[in-house]
């Protein structure tokens, strides 16, 4: 059995710097309540490590960013590395919150661009529907358009000086094939695909794996980008992808037979986690001793 540890995998320096903002931020107001508006990245690991330094968290799947604020009177408010719309800022600007902006500069540089192009014309933002990130970008003005489907595509009417972006965490397969179709409806639109460099090497990474028995992903369920590896895999023909919290979510009998496994990882995942899954790999392809489960490598921030 042979283990194969794709690169690259892991955090991105988005999420690295997510994480250094929060630590710094408890060590800075070690006096004050501090909340985030939703998860800091998506993994639950990252999230309880952040609890365990006094980060309260905000979370309703059902309420936006502008309504989670509601529950927040004073303090300091952490933006999570998916961003915020302007409106959101605002409001946290009136009720004399401490702002501090965790938002990766990829996503930054999506607002730049999505503001810049919304004061003369229409922007179709390629997204997942409810993801923290398309919610900050198309809050930013009434002209840019969510587009997750066709369907959505459908419902628009015809457009001049259209642009075409992308969220920063999407499968770039998938992003090409709606990206032709609004291309069909809006031809001379301006195209400037968004997905982010981290996101894309980690697919194009996984696209390299040929006669690939197991793609393993170590990330959350939650996490749009390392669900996307593991489709990325089942796109490109292997026959078994699984997408894992933690080394203790492997089975045995689902390695029963594979010769060659790779393991990567989301974008948004600790790297603790993802060697811990490698390294018991290894140790049973030599010995083919089932030594689980095993105490988790939590992160520390």
């Amino acid at each position: 059995m042979e283990i194969v540890s794709v690169i690259p995998r892991g955090y991105c320096q988005g999420v690295v710097r997510a994480i250094r903002i929060a630590g710094s931020t408890a060590k800075e107001y070690p006096d004050k309540k501090i909340y985030m508006l939703g998860m800091i990245v998506h993994n639950t690991y990252v999230v309880e490590a952040c609890k365990k330094i006094g980060i309260r968290f905000i979370e309703d799947p059902g309420k936006t960013r502008l309504e989670l604020l509601d529950q927040i009177d004073e303090g300091v408010v952490i933006f999570t590395a998916h961003g915020v719309s302007d409106a959101v800022r605002k409001k946290a600007e009136d009720k004399k919150l401490i702002i501090v902006d965790a938002t990766c500069p990829d996503v930054i540089k999506t607002h730049e661009l999505v503001k810049e192009h919304s004061r003369h014309g229409h922007v179709l933002y390629i997204g997942k529907k409810n993801h923290p990130e398309a919610e900050g970008t198309t809050g930013l003005s009434e002209r840019i358009h969510l587009i997750s489907n066709k369907e959505d595509l459908k419902k628009l009417p015809d457009f001049d000086d259209v642009l075409i972006t992308t969220q920063t965490t999407l499968s770039l397969l998938d992003t090409q094939e709606l990206l032709n179709a609004c291309l069909e409806k809006y031809p001379d639109a301006k195209v400037m695909q968004e997905i982010c460099n981290a996101t894309r090497i980690r697919q194009e990474a996984v696209m390299q794996l040929k006669d690939t028995d197991l793609l393993i992903v170590v990330g959350d369920p939650r996490s749009n980008n390392s669900r996307q590896l593991a489709e990325t895999g089942k796109r490109i023909g292997i026959k078994d992808c699984m997408l894992i919290e933690n080394v203790n979510a492997l089975s045995e009998a689902a390695l029963k037979d594979k010769k060659r496994i790779a393991v990567t990882s989301g974008s948004s995942t600790p790297n603790e986690l993802t060697a811990q899954v490698i390294s018991f790999l290894k140790e049973y392809a030599q010995k083919g001793i089932w030594n689980l489960p095993l105490e988790i490598n939590q992160p520390v921030l």
